[in-house]
């Protein structure tokens, strides 16, 4: 008999979305609801807690900024696949939530006039991005975690959830491992939330912690709920050479520029307007034509380019970007102040996600997801930098307010055990106790290098046909082995689990992208080098099969603005 943990909501995450939306839930409910908060990390060691530059409000419309703006900034930035409803839900409640933060406690930057700071950020007309120096997240996630305490929630720290139990279409509960021990169990639960954040570390190369792995994408998937835009992968143009830890926008909203091997500002030739502050997916592109041209440089077996904040002055850099410093100083052993730093494109952030409607609904009755593993879809095919905590913000809000109404209203039922046990057996007879020879961490290791090599900045058919047949290959060997037999703190175990959730999502992003035959925002496909807006102006679906990911599609919500030319 397995062990069994009852409430009447679990959040699955404990990022600024799973945080916001726990407390958002204990708020409505008045501490009514039994609220768990299940995370894999100690909770302020989620992933969260990077982000640096900003979270994206119109705050100051007496000086000329509006909401419609923010709005129109959004959708051109998405290059148009964004859902407009859901953007303007955005727009319209950041700023509500930036006020929420500062009443909590959050230390915003400061104007002269005392006033709450913001910064330029890439793609906006306005200076949106609220800061707090270059530690927003950390600032955000401290708020946030303060005030949890405050209300009646569990928090179960250092647990993986390993799938959904629904029944009838109908979330029921979950199974989970508690790390810690090593014992598995079952939560049974009215309402759930996920909000497990993104999957970044399917690429060598990137910003994201070691934790950041598809599981709760890959429990939604496996559940036969949809995945959403998949083929969509941010990369951020200033990842630090060689270790990929983030150099926040931030720094180019405070002045810092990009460099080529001639000491050339090359963004002029690429985006005249906005240079080094245009759109992410446009300055990569530009970095890494800058690069495939020979103006790059080559250093610790990488090529790249500089990000210079030298002109910035130290005073600046002390004052706004102190975090940035300090890494770059213990990282690479360069003064910022003095030297510039070197970058390149860098694995960020998944625009796609978990399929949902406007509220971060999923068709599941009883189940919401928020934040970074939802697809809304807000962000469309490229996200504007300071808009992904917004959305944790906000949706975090919205979700936590409906999961809980719901919980409120719902009837006790109870757990299919059988499906308990399905999950157990999967687990422990095919994965803890399988009988594979390869090694997980070369595999990943394989996995990781398909992704860098064959889904990048540039894509074609050839290449992305050759990353799905190596990841099915990949997936056939038996890599489904554990060396490490104990049960307290089994990593080698974990980490396993991960693996078996990282190739398939790593499939679907890569047929997702095989499928999408044109350019679009993070998109770029070398053989079909054009937007293509009779044909492709629709969201893409993924659904789980046996045999494969199975890809349909839904049309994009249109109101307003209709697709144009981006032109920065």
């Amino acid at each position: 008999m397995v062990d069994s943990i009852e409430h009447d909501l679990i959040i699955v995450g404990s990022g600024l979305a799973g945080l916001r939306a726990a407390i958002e839930a204990a708020r409505v409910s008045k501490d009514r609801l039994s609220i768990g908060v299940i995370s894999k990390v100690q909770v302020m060691r989620s992933h969260s807690v990077s982000a640096e530059g900003g979270t994206a409000a119109v705050l100051y419309q007496e000086e000329g900024d509006r909401i419609e703006s923010h709005i129109y900034d959004t959708v051109k930035g998405s290059d148009f696949l964004a859902d407009q409803d859901a953007v303007e839900i955005l727009c319209k409640y950041a700023p509500l939530e930036i006020y929420q933060l500062e009443r909590w406690g959050m230390p915003w930057s400061r104007r002269k006039d005392g006033r709450i700071a913001q910064r330029p950020f890439g793609g906006y007309d306005f200076p949106r991005a609220t800061f707090a120096g270059d530690k927003v997240g950390f600032f955000e996630m401290q708020t946030l975690y303060d005030t949890a305490l405050k209300y009646k929630i569990e928090f179960y720290n250092e647990w993986f959830a390993s799938s959904l139990i629904i029944e009838d279409k109908e979330f029921r509960g979950l199974t989970a491992i508690d790390i810690p021990h090593g014992n598995y169990y079952s939560f049974k639960a009215k309402a759930c939330i996920i909000a497990t954040g993104g999957a970044g570390r399917l690429y060598s190369f990137s910003t994201y912690g070691y934790s950041s792995t598809p599981d709760g994408l890959d429990m939604a998937y496996r559940a036969k709920i949809p995945l959403k835009d998949m083929e969509f992968v941010q990369f951020h143009p200033t990842g630090l050479v060689p270790n990929g830890i983030l150099i926040t926008e931030g720094a180019r909203g405070d002045g810092g520029i990009l460099i080529n091997k001639e000491k050339e500002r090359f963004m002029k030739r690429y985006a005249p307007k906005k240079l080094d502050l245009a759109p992410r997916d446009i300055v990569c592109r530009s970095m890494m034509t800058e690069i495939e041209q020979g103006r790059g440089f080559e250093s610790y077996g990488m090529k790249h380019l500089l990000l210079d904040l030298t002109h910035l002055g130290e005073e600046k850099i002390k004052q706004n970007l102190a975090g940035i410093r300090e890494i770059v100083l213990k990282f690479v052993g360069i003064d910022p102040i003095d030297e510039p730093i070197p970058v390149k494109p860098v694995c960020h952030y998944m625009m796609g996600g978990i399929d949902c409607d406007i509220n971060g609904k999923t068709s599941i009755k009883g189940l919401w997801v928020a934040g970074e593993a939802s697809c809304i879809s807000v962000h469309g095919a490229n996200r504007l930098g300071a808009n992904s905590t917004s959305e944790c913000l906000v949706w975090g809000r919205i979700t936590g307010e409906q999961a809980a109404l719901y919980a409120m209203e719902k009837a006790s039922f109870s757990l299919p055990e059988d499906k308990v046990k399905e999950d157990e057996k999967r687990i422990y007879d095919g994965i803890f106790r399988g009988s594979g020879k390869e090694n997980p961490y070369e595999i990943r290791r394989e996995l990781n290098k398909i992704m860098d090599e064959n889904c990048y900045i540039f894509r074609k058919e050839e290449s992305l046909r050759e990353g799905i047949k190596k990841v099915r290959e990949l997936y056939r060997r038996a890599w489904k082995h554990v060396d490490d037999k104990d049960k307290e703190y089994n990593t080698n175990f974990i980490n396993t689990l991960e693996l078996d959730s990282m190739i398939r999502i790593a499939e679907v992003i890569l047929v997702s992208a095989y499928h999408r035959e044109e350019c679009r925002g993070s998109h770029y496909r070398l053989d079909y080098p054009n937007r293509d807006d009779k044909n492709w102006l629709k969201h893409t679906l993924c659904f789980y099969s046996e045999d494969g990911p199975k890809i349909d599609y839904t049309q994009v919500k249109l109101i307003k603005y209709k697709p144009e030319v981006r032109v920065y």
